[in-house]
């Protein structure tokens, strides 16, 4: 069955350039963006937690510089995008306002979702504001990203952001409503498709280009993020933004394509930790921490006997009572930083550290236990 709006507790909307700015005018389309702002509020006040991936800066930006038509040069488009990002913190801050919704710019590039310690650090700081319900408007950041260590287009950002936070639901709004089994501006029988179990290469080669001058995706960027976000456990739906209200246009049917995953956010995270990484050390933990464990909990310094192994903050490590192996996790600290706050309470990480540090050495959400231990907790 395709999937209800209503069941998704977690979800990430990307906007592309084309509907945020009226290409003839090189303005922002005000009217619709207070209409997905609506959406927005609906969704945010049933509960859900709602992260914007917006395109738009360097499109407002070139208006706003007088910049002609037609492709930029690296420097030209890192200093639209230095301009625009401003108009575009600004909209967003001031549409969401207007439900009382607080907006969080958060500018990334491809490092921060690559490099570990900075994946960590930015999605420690999204998770937060959406704890704090606020709804962050995250871009790429076209001021300081090169051509050889940017996504180059806001598809696959927003697939990498809806992994990176956990999301149950990414939405890719744009100027169509859907995959084709062809481009159905060049081919007048293609076929919609409206929904797509499996991505496979039959998938991707209905795949065409982008759809316009402001874009720099396509209808395969979005193939692209859809491989991305369900082999993490990530439903996507790929739905034509042009109209009023455009989330709500799904809700009541509207023709879009769902790309659908047998699995949730939780177990495909859980299943990466505990297969596809490659442990840097060892966590030893007493009798209490192992049984607080097998209930669900996180594991705190208080709880470590010992480390062993060489590893840095982010690093996958093994958790083990000593005698067998419980589970693996990705750990809050580096190795010597570990060896100071092992068997202490979190209270006392600040003075021994010097800094707050986090409370708990492997959270939860990033601790994969093991098949026995985890079933002794059921």
């Amino acid at each position: 069955m395709t999937p209800s709006l209503q069941g998704f507790r977690r979800v990430v909307l990307k906007v592309g350039s084309s509907l945020l700015v009226d290409r003839a005018r090189g303005q922002l389309n005000h009217a619709w963006l207070a209409s997905l702002a609506e959406d927005i509020a609906a969704l945010h006040g049933r509960g859900a937690d709602v992260l914007v991936v917006s395109s738009g800066a360097i499109a407002l930006g070139r208006s706003v510089l007088g910049l002609s038509a037609g492709a930029l040069k690296l420097e030209e488009s890192q200093a639209a995008a230095a301009v625009g990002q401003i108009a575009l913190a600004r909209i967003w801050s001031e549409v969401l306002a207007h439900h009382r919704i607080t907006a969080g710019q958060i500018l990334l590039t491809l490092a921060d979702t690559e490099e570990r310690r900075r994946y960590l650090n930015a999605r420690a700081t999204t998770v937060k504001l959406l704890e704090m319900r606020a709804v962050p408007v995250i871009n790429e950041n076209d001021t300081v990203a090169t051509s050889e260590i940017r996504y180059g287009d806001n598809d696959r950002l927003a697939a990498r952001v809806a992994t990176m936070i956990g999301a149950d639901l990414l939405v890719l709004f744009s100027d169509v409503d859907g995959l084709y089994t062809a481009p159905p501006a060049g081919d007048p029988t293609a076929r919609h498709i409206a929904e797509v179990e499996r991505i496979t290469p039959a998938i991707e080669a209905m795949a065409g280009g982008a759809g316009s001058d402001l874009s720099r995706g396509g209808m395969r960027t979005k193939i692209e993020a859809g491989k991305i976000a369900t082999v993490s456990g990530i439903h996507m739906v790929i739905a034509d933004g042009r109209r009023e209200r455009p989330l709500q246009a799904i809700a009541d049917g509207a023709r879009c394509t769902w790309f659908l995953t047998p699995s949730n956010p939780v177990t495909a995270r859980k299943g990466w930790i505990a297969g596809a990484l490659e442990p840097r050390g060892t966590l030893v933990v007493d009798a209490g921490a192992a049984r607080a464990l097998a209930g669900g909990a996180s594991l705190l310094p208080v709880g470590v006997r010992r480390i062993e192994g060489a590893f840095a903050r982010g690093d996958a490590v093994v958790v083990s009572d000593g005698a067998r192996e419980l589970g693996r996790g990705l750990v809050a600290y580096d190795a010597d930083e570990a060896e100071r706050i092992i068997g202490r309470a979190s209270r006392e990480i600040e003075d021994i550290l010097g800094y707050p540090g986090r409370a708990e050495m492997i959270h939860r959400d990033d601790l994969a236990l093991t098949q026995p231990l985890a079933a002794k907790a059921g």
